[in-house]
């Protein structure tokens, strides 16, 4: 049974920064390609960055730039640096693998406002 755990949430007024992690148990980690997730409210659940087993990273062109993924295997944790925040970025950020996700986590809530 996988479990997904996100954290390092909070509120942040615009242009500053969060790093949010999660920890993944009860999977083979390392062989998944890993996504952060974000879901705004009355908007779908959507891909902002994802990391392949070996590290090569894709971003959602409303985060490139100013979003940096990254992952240990050893730890079987997986990151997101968020820098220059903006108030579109307030949502719930979830972690999970890109294919065929597991069961969601609770999520980690980002607020951007001042």
């Amino acid at each position: 049974q996988v479990q997904l755990v996100e954290s390092g949430g909070g509120l942040v007024q615009p242009g500053g920064s969060l790093r949010l992690s999660c920890d993944v148990s009860g999977s083979i980690f390392s062989i998944n390609a890993m996504g952060w997730y974000r879901q705004a409210p009355g908007k779908e659940r959507e891909l902002v960055a994802s990391i392949s087993r070996g590290g090569s990273s894709n971003y959602g062109d409303s985060v490139k730039g100013r979003f940096t993924i990254s992952r240990d295997n050893a730890k079987k944790m997986v990151y997101l640096q968020m820098n220059s925040l903006k108030p579109e970025d307030t949502a719930v950020y979830y972690c999970n693998r890109v294919s065929l996700p597991w069961a969601w986590g609770q999520g980690t809530q980002v607020t951007v406002s001042s």
